[in-house]
């Protein structure tokens, strides 16, 4: 049968309609917002974003695969830049930490001092009232109403960690001693106070005012100084016993 002459090539069945191109589909987006911008497009924008993305959707997609199946090119480069800077970021980190603890212990221990350096000057000052009761304790007229403001004295400076010291008998320190008198003494075995004429003070462990002390050293022994322990005198002062016999000797 053969076809009427009116039918297309395409129609006909022949070889010349198979060599024709398919016919282009054309999708249009009627979408009223950009989904990238959310902006409100005008019916021309619309059709033109419609005919792009038909014509250049099958390239970009098959641009974005990756032909190989394994990873992007430069993939490992960016790794080692980023794990070089997380490490050197870690550093900084670890260094300020340590920054700041330092700086919380250099304050701390700073703001312990100012307050001990205030209380050793209040203390101080305190001193002198602290001589008046101690002389008042020592002729006997530390009683009534006086003993009791004494007692509370003693008992808030107690409370703040101060203390006196210095009593006769002590072995002599000069970091805690203060020596106004000097003598010798047989009962001694070392230095020695043997009078206490104004008492010291500490406050934890450092002195605010030492005491005034008069020390006492054994004497030296009678060989120390030259002295013949047998015959009591100095052996120099006398005479040579060869030469006294010789009156020429002793004429010379």
């Amino acid at each position: 049968m053969t076809p009427p002459d009116n039918w297309g090539p395409g129609l006909r069945g022949d070889g010349a309609g198979g060599e024709e191109e398919a016919p282009r589909v054309v999708v249009r987006d009627r979408r009223r917002f950009d989904p990238v911008t959310y902006e409100q497009r005008t019916p021309e924008a619309r059709d033109a974003a419609g005919s792009d993305g038909a014509g250049s959707g099958g390239a970009g997609s098959a641009a974005e695969e990756d032909p190989a199946g394994g990873a992007l090119p430069g993939v490992d480069a960016q790794y080692d830049a980023f794990a070089a800077e997380l490490a050197e970021r870690t550093a900084d980190l670890q260094r300020l930490s340590a920054e700041y603890a330092n700086y919380r212990r250099r304050v701390e221990r700073d703001r312990v001092a100012v307050v001990e350096a205030a209380q050793d000057n209040v203390l101080e000052a305190l001193l002198p009232v602290l001589d008046d009761v101690d002389r008042a304790r020592e002729h006997g007229d530390l009683n009534g109403t006086f003993k009791a403001v004494a007692d509370q004295i003693a008992g808030v400076l107690a409370r703040f960690g101060v203390e006196g010291f210095g009593v006769a008998g002590d072995p002599f320190d000069p970091t805690q001693h203060e020596a106004v008198m000097h003598s010798t003494s047989p009962e001694v075995t070392g230095p020695t106070c043997v009078a206490v004429m104004r008492q010291g003070y500490r406050h934890g462990e450092r002195v605010l005012r030492p005491a005034m002390v008069a020390v006492a050293e054994p004497a030296e022994p009678a060989s120390a100084v030259g002295l013949d322990p047998a015959v009591g005198t100095d052996p120099t002062a006398q005479g040579d016993p060869s030469t006294q016999g010789d009156p020429t000797a002793q004429s010379n």
